[in-house]
């Protein structure tokens, strides 16, 4: 009876954010729709064998198969809906209202993927937190910002990653392991993480002796296998692999998009800025980069100045070395109740040291970390932070007049329902009665989680006067940089975005690191 009452008000929370979708169908999109449009017509027009070496349109095909395979599916019915939007040659740059609704519908209703994956993650912990959860991924405002203004199909995708982590924190590990494969024949970004769990899966499936171990190892490598053989197998019969992979990781695209997404590499490339025109001061020769990393149109990134040029090798290797800690803990204490925290830290580390990330790639620790949140007054506390910081650091996304007021209110909406739900769940002494709670949950007992008893929600001052520096940041960039400079400097509104967001993402970091590096409880 109460996994029903549970189930009906999740649809009531999804019923909701439908409706709130399909009043944004006609706003902004961005170039992404075309894309998924033409990827409609590609798959649907021309034979598997041609699908990653076709040129018609310059968004060329670059996700692995298994979204290739979805798209597929998608173009099938969007051939009855509207014929053009599936022909490869007439439906370029195909906008009418028929192709506009077909697929804002299609990924409104892929997110039930992740209403399925939240549920799942939640199911035995308690109501509050339960529901508190809920408004935090489905009511998501970089969801919508992303996938229901600019156009993505993040949701099911990350719908997929919480499947996964509700099975490992199940201690169903080959079922994870097998959802995880398939997520990476969907979208390989999400590979970033694929350290973490094969270290996890190794010491706590592979467990139980050497002949127990190697059974479930290969177990586990067969399921694994047979999930890309599916989804890469036919391309090796017709002889496309590489083609594949050439359009999988275009590494020739440079190390930063030209929206800086808010990670490390801003600082590094103010840092090479800074020095090239202060040695030019000194009299030194630097040659100036043929392209700029200040266009604000999406383009290849220029060279460095001064410093090191920096290759994908040298952002594989920081992206291993700051996981190490991670990797390392999952190793000695593999704990299904940590792993979904781990993920999150991978992303967090992905995001901030890896090869031309976009900024939408946020997503992928930000919703993992909303199951987190719950956990404790510090996970609360660091989750309101981050994502106000994440959501903020979209805006640019959504650069037209029209959509200003929608991506301002989802922020200011997003934020009151965090306080107020944070507030709930730890002011009166609520940590103690949850924690005492004989309801079956995931909570995670540590030295942070025993500073929420007795001690209310509150942002600290530090924290306190981040938030008002985004707002000081926003009126620049928004009001005062027009009307002060003009045309003049027009990337430093997004210049500061980028450097400001950065500072918050790199806190966040920290503090997760922080956190994986503690001693464990007694």
């Amino acid at each position: 009876m109460k996994s029903t009452k549970s189930v009906l008000e999740l649809w009531w929370f999804f019923a909701i954010a439908a409706c709130i979708k399909l009043l944004l169908i006609p706003s902004y999109h961005s170039t992404d729709f075309e894309v998924h449009r033409h990827w409609l017509a590609l798959t649907h027009s021309l034979p598997l064998s041609q699908w990653y070496s076709d040129e018609t349109s310059q968004w060329t095909l670059d996700y692995p198969p298994f979204f290739a395979y979805f798209e597929r599916f998608l173009s099938i019915f969007a051939g009855f809906v509207d014929p053009q939007i599936v022909h490869l040659q007439n439906g370029l740059d195909y906008n009418s209202n028929t192709v506009v609704y077909f697929q804002r519908i299609t990924v409104i209703v892929s997110d039930l993927c992740l209403l399925y994956g939240v549920f799942r993650l939640t199911r035995n912990l308690h109501p509050m937190r339960r529901k508190l959860i809920w408004v935090l991924v489905v009511w998501s405002p970089a969801l919508v910002i992303v996938d229901h203004l600019h156009f993505q199909y993040n949701g099911f995708l990350l719908g997929m990653l919480l499947i996964s982590l509700s099975y490992l924190e199940e201690g169903r590990d080959l079922m994870g392991g097998f959802v995880f494969a398939v997520l990476l024949c969907f979208k390989h970004l999400f590979a970033v993480a694929a350290p973490v769990y094969f270290v996890y899966l190794l010491r706590h499936y592979c467990r139980g002796g050497l002949v127990r171990g190697f059974g479930r190892l290969t177990m586990m490598g067969s399921v694994v296998v047979a999930v890309f053989a599916a989804a890469y197998g036919p391309f090796i019969y017709h002889g496309q692999m590489q083609q594949v992979i050439r359009r999988m990781f275009p590494f020739g695209r440079g190390l930063c998009h030209a929206y800086w997404a808010p990670n490390f590499w801003v600082f590094y490339i103010l840092l090479d800025k800074g020095l090239s025109i202060f040695l030019r001061k000194l009299g030194f020769s630097i040659k100036i980069p043929t392209a700029s990393f200040t266009s604000g149109l999406v383009g290849d990134s220029s060279p460095f100045s001064v410093l090191p040029q920096i290759t994908p090798l040298t952002t594989f290797v920081l992206v291993l070395l700051s996981l190490s800690p991670c990797i390392i803990k999952a190793f000695k204490d593999p704990q299904p109740r940590m792993i979904t925290r781990w993920v999150a830290y991978a992303y967090t580390c992905g995001f901030l040291f890896g090869w031309h990330v976009h900024e939408k790639a946020s997503l992928h620790f930000v919703i993992p970390l909303a199951v987190v949140a719950v956990q404790s007054l510090e996970d609360a506390r660091h989750y309101f932070l981050l994502s106000i910081v994440s959501c903020y650091s979209l805006f640019p996304l959504l650069f037209e007049a029209q959509e200003y007021p929608i991506k301002v209110l989802l922020l200011l909406l997003h934020s009151i329902l965090m306080w107020l739900g944070f507030s709930g769940q730890f002011d009166k002494g609520d940590s103690v009665k949850q924690t005492t709670s004989k309801t079956k949950r995931r909570q995670v007992q540590t030295k942070g989680s025993m500073t929420a008893i007795g001690e209310a929600f509150h942002v600290r001052f530090v924290e306190k006067v981040y938030l008002v520096g985004l707002l000081v940041v926003e009126i620049w960039a928004q009001f005062l940089h027009p009307f002060v400079l003009g045309g003049k400097f027009p990337f430093v509104p997004l210049m500061l975005i980028s450097m400001y967001c950065s500072l918050g993402v790199m806190y966040s970091w920290i503090w997760q690191l922080k956190w994986i590096l503690r001693p464990p409880p007694n």
